[in-house]
């Protein structure tokens, strides 16, 4: 894990890091190599804070702290469970439905 996903990792509620999620071993966890940002906001202009990228599909949508919400919005309307950060240096995923993140998710290149 890299120190920033160690330093986040580290400082979360004991009770997120040790919730059992079975989402990301039935998720593909596809990467589709670089984005260029969140793909709604640069449809309608937007800003984002940070990417996530939808371990399902691929889709890359902009965290909770961003204005727009895109990777839980996708998560709303497709149920995709897990998504991944792609900011340089994580490896950490989110599973929307319980809530937990997971450190070093693997991921399939394309």
């Amino acid at each position: 894990m890299s120190w920033i996903g160690d330093f986040i990792w580290k400082r979360l509620p004991w009770s997120l890091r040790q919730a059992e999620c079975t989402h990301f071993a039935e998720a593909v966890h596809i990467d589709a190599g670089e984005a260029e940002g969140c793909e709604e906001c640069l449809k309608m202009g937007g800003e984002w804070v940070h990417l996530r990228r939808c371990m399902v599909c691929g889709k890359v949508g902009c965290c909770d702290n961003s204005p727009n919400v895109h990777a839980t919005r996708h998560f709303e309307e497709t149920g995709h469970p897990v998504a991944r950060s792609i900011e340089p240096g994580e490896s950490w995923g989110w599973c929307f439905p319980d809530k937990v993140m997971t450190p070093d998710v693997e991921v399939l290149r394309k």
